[in-house]
């Protein structure tokens, strides 16, 4: 048993020499890689400082890059603010002013036309009442005219007819007239064939004496 404990201390302190010795020879082969290697401890600090800060966190989700995030949002908002403050927004401004006066200028000139359009309509509704009354006017000068005229020529007419009239009964009356003179001859010829065609020969005398008393 003396011996076994005796044996394991004298082992510990070889496992410490060996690793002492390990420990220097890591630190030889790394003072040579360190004059070999001009960025060895670059990458030496790095893997430190990366073992040191290492975590599974979302970089923008972590606590510790809030005040720089904040910063540049600050700074982002700030410039965007600066270039649409100075720059969209007045050619916004301005082409909104624009269109804004084509649209004013638009509704004016309809409103223009709309007025002219309502005088137009004004004056042919004035000139169509005035052609009506003129021509109603026209048509009853031209009626009057024309029973004036149709008055006149129908008067004429009757005028010429009843000259007419008066002519043919002034010449039937003298026809019947001499007729009538007449009629004592006819009758005494008549009267003397007949009485010729009955007794003989009579004389003309008798016959108009024998005409006279029966007509007398």
């Amino acid at each position: 048993m003396v011996t076994q404990a005796y044996a394991q201390e004298a082992e510990i302190p070889a496992e410490d020499h060996g690793t002492e010795a390990a420990g220097t020879t890591d630190a030889a082969h790394a003072t040579d890689d360190a004059h070999g290697d001009p960025t060895a401890d670059t990458h030496a600090t790095t893997e430190a400082h990366g073992g040191d800060h290492g975590s599974d966190v979302f970089p923008p989700f972590d606590p510790a890059t809030f005040p720089s995030q904040l910063l540049w949002l600050a700074i982002t908002f700030g410039v965007l603010y600066l270039l649409l403050s100075k720059v969209a927004l007045p050619r916004l401004g301005g082409i909104v002013e624009n269109r804004k006066a084509l649209i004013d200028a638009d509704l004016a000139a309809a409103d223009a036309d709309r007025q002219k359009t309502d005088a137009a309509i004004a004056a042919y509704e004035k000139a169509l009442a005035e052609a009506k009354a003129k021509a109603q006017g026209i048509a009853s000068e031209t009626r009057d005219a024309i029973q004036a005229d149709l008055a006149s020529k129908r008067a004429a007419v009757e005028g010429d007819l009843a000259a007419k009239v008066s002519e043919a009964e002034g010449r039937i009356a003298q026809t019947k007239a001499e007729a009538l003179t007449h009629v004592d001859e006819i009758a005494g010829e008549t009267a003397r064939a007949v009485v010729g065609q009955l007794v003989g020969d009579v004389s003309a005398d008798s016959v108009r004496a024998a005409v006279a008393k029966v007509k007398g």
